[in-house]
């Protein structure tokens, strides 16, 4: 039942080829790193997202033939009868509630690393991989019969995407892959009648998806994702050129069911799955809003834009802009985001925060994790449900000490499992350091963090929240009440130059002076002394580019030195680092790389090279040997030191309530736990995910230390899929 009738339009059923679709939300294709080898941690992760109200479920990224080797990434895969067996489970969990289950078919051509299969991909022009340029990639150049070949793999990885139970083939027309490389110039330098004009570079993409029409269509839906701008260099497609002009091609042909639309490349796919910090909800709505006029009634549009806002979505549709919202990063935070829509709960939406940690797992070639919602990729490993929580069989009294993240977390998942809780701070607010990074330029949006677990917090009756009080003590615990305690009191930034380099301090940094600051300080008032300020960042990921960008735009002269390799470097994995040096070029933020602080006084920041000692091994002294050391220092003018070198547990507590465990029985304390960033300091979601992970196993027998979860590994001794010997299959043209 739905309470607000505006939100109707999202509710109506969509036909696309053989298909109808129940409702107007569409999970699209986006990646996890569990592909075809994790098959019930795939199948679970998906079918959360069907059983929360996505009308159409589909895989990441899925390779149709071993030339189109993504190792060490992992991704769906349609290579043989064994993909189909652990795909098959995924559908069916799908189809158990009533969605759709949708694969993209892909192929890379020239970025395909091939390092297990270890076979050669063909592409149009035998070109090597700007994407992987140190990697030594090259397609082969296909002629016509390769070209045959590769459709035919189309073909074959369609009828095994059925023998699995798919409702719908997507063709991958994006990020770079080989329908974009036979369309794109810079990749097609081919003379024949797949090279030259629009329409003969078009011919391959068309050939694929007709030729799926032909095996599958009157049974699969076939549908495409195609990039209409990818927004880079000279010889990009353009939406308002070709890339309209391809759409009108492909569409006058009549064989794509449905278009789903976006933009960016393999280069640089952060425009596609942009960060909150640069890009906000439905940026793309310029490059994509023409589509359907060009399609029509007929053929559904999918648009995507981080959309979390039912009132976006609405205006999304009624615009014209699209027939369906399809989303990646919001169904990853909130699987139940349309169920909640329908309710008519939407206070109740965890919304992406858009901080593409989720991105980042897979871009280190780990598996999906999500900064809001600690349950994702859990639903199999440790049969978590991001709604549901088993009650606890004998609840009772629960002091956690600190509400930032962690704390929040763990407050809220004990008050929903039934304990009393009561959630003590110092602070007038929720969120702990959390509340300084949403004031950070660019991460407004972060603050989402906090307002979701406030709002859930405020429903719980068992939970109190005492906020804004002195400092809790290791008496003030004991003598508290409560029956078990978790400390969640977080970090700090090191106010002495401490950082991951030399793992010392910085001789003459100190937070105490004037000249020296940290990111809480900045945050809290503490002047800036000077005009020329250096930021010394250990971190590598926002604080150190947004403490720069804040104080440019107070018109310092900043200066950025990091020991990484590139500044911001774990940006390069949120896919942020493109935009994070345009930022910095655009406000004139220096940046200095391979640095670090040999020491400071007021005006001046010595710095030494990190390899300025010799690259070969010599005898140094009789009978020592090692590397010909250098004192070779770098001067930099420095009236202001902004420290972000390296957190501190804000440890204090916990060691003094340890150290007096033989009270605790006394004060009838029955256990004392630790989590967050005051047992190590970590990313959010890491923090997040302690504090969730505590509450759920609370009664275990060590519930510090997790319980083991579900490996998916094949078992030594049993049968393999396929087996040495077996026949390959055949793809070449007789």
């Amino acid at each position: 039942m739905r309470s607000n009738c505006v939100y109707d339009i999202l509710f109506e059923p969509v036909t696309f080829g053989p298909k109808t679709m129940r409702n107007r939300f569409w999970q699209t294709s986006h990646c996890t790193g569990y592909g075809s080898d994790r098959p019930g941690t795939q199948a679970r992760f998906r079918g959360m997202k069907a059983e929360g109200g996505w009308a159409v479920v589909c895989t990441e990224f899925c390779s149709i033939h071993p030339e189109s080797d993504e190792y060490p990434w992992h991704s769906a895969r349609l290579w043989d009868d064994g993909d189909v067996v652990n795909l098959r489970y995924l559908c069916d969990e799908v189809h158990r509630h009533r969605s759709l289950a949708g694969v993209q078919l892909w192929y890379n051509g020239m970025h395909s690393p091939c390092l297990e299969s270890r076979e050669v991909a063909r592409g149009p022009s035998g070109l090597p991989s700007n994407v992987f340029p140190e990697r030594c990639l090259y397609d082969a150049a296909a002629d016509e019969d390769d070209i045959r070949a590769i459709i035919h793999m189309y073909v074959l990885a369609a009828k095994r995407a059925e023998q699995a139970g798919f409702d719908l083939v997507e063709v991958s027309g994006a990020d770079s892959t080989l329908p974009m490389q036979f369309l794109e110039r810079r990749y097609n330098r081919r003379s024949d009648r797949y090279g030259g004009s629009l329409a003969n570079r078009a011919r391959f993409y068309v050939e694929v998806m007709a030729a799926l029409k032909q095996a599958v269509g009157d049974r699969l839906a076939v549908t495409t994702r195609f990039e209409t701008d990818t927004i880079n260099g000279e010889c990009r497609i353009q939406h308002f050129d070709e890339g309209l002009h391809f759409v009108e091609l492909m569409h006058s042909e009549g064989v794509c069911d449905l278009w789903a639309v976006k933009i960016g490349d393999y280069e640089e796919w952060g425009e596609d799955a942009g960060s909150s910090r640069f890009r906000k909800t439905n940026w793309m709505r310029p490059f994509v809003s023409h589509v359907k006029s060009i399609v029509g009634a007929s053929v559904p549009v999918v648009s995507n834009g981080r959309f979390t806002s039912p009132d976006d979505m609405v205006t999304a549709l009624r615009s014209g802009q699209c027939d369906v919202i399809g989303a990646a990063r919001p169904s990853i935070a909130d699987p139940f985001l349309p169920t909640k829509i329908a309710e008519g709960r939407v206070e109740d939406i965890r919304e992406c925060i858009g901080c593409n940690i989720c991105v980042s797992r897979m871009q280190q070639q780990a598996l999906l994790s999500c900064t809001q919602n600690p349950t994702s990729g859990e639903e199999y490993r440790r049969g978590w449900h991001p709604e549901q929580f088993e009650p606890a069989a004998d609840p009772c009294s629960v002091l956690v000490v600190g509400a930032g993240p962690a704390g929040m977390e763990c407050a809220m998942v004990l008050g929903k499992r039934g304990y009393t809780v009561h959630l003590r701070d110092c602070a007038p607010e929720l969120g702990g350091h959390w509340r300084d990074v949403a004031r950070y330029p660019r991460c407004a949006e972060y603050g989402r963090l906090i307002s979701y677990r406030q709002i859930q917090l405020e429903k719980l009756r068992n939970v109190e929240m005492h906020l804004g009080i002195p400092a809790m003590t290791a008496d003030d615990v004991l003598q508290y009440g409560a029956d078990k305690v978790v400390i969640a009191t977080g970090a700090h930034w090191a106010t002495d130059g401490l950082g991951a380099e030399v793992h010392r301090p910085v001789a003459g940094a100190d937070a105490e002076c004037a000249e020296v600051l940290t990111p809480e300080q900045i945050m809290s008032g503490k002047r800036v002394v000077g005009e020329k300020v250096v930021v010394l960042d250990g971190d590598g990921y926002f604080t150190g580019v947004a403490m720069a960008e804040l104080l440019a735009d107070q018109g310092k002269a900043v200066t950025l030195v990091t020991n990484m390799n590139m500044v911001a470097e774990f940006s390069k994995y949120t896919m942020e680092m493109p935009n994070n040096k345009r930022m910095l070029h655009e406000k004139g933020i220096r940046f200095l790389t391979n640095h670090w602080a040999h020491s400071f006084v007021p005006g001046r920041l010595r710095l030494f090279y990190l390899y300025r000692d010799s690259a070969g091994l010599y005898e140094v002294e009789p009978g020592r040997w090692g590397r010909r050391t250098s004192d070779e220092l770098v001067d930099l003018e420095c009236d202001a030191l902004v420290l972000v070198t390296a957190r501190v547990p804000n440890g204090a507590l916990y060691a003094d309530l340890k150290a007096r465990r033989a009270e605790w029985q006394r004060h009838e304390v029955q256990a004392v736990y630790r989590i967050g960033d005051c047992h190590a300091p970590r990313q959010a979601l890491n923090a997040i995910f302690d504090g969730h992970r505590l509450a759920r196993e609370f009664e275990s027998a060590h519930p510090q230390h997790p319980l083991p979860f579900i490996r998916e590994r094949q078992l030594w001794g049993h049968s393999t899929i396929p087996q040495r010997g077996d026949l390959r299959p055949a793809v070449e043209p007789v």
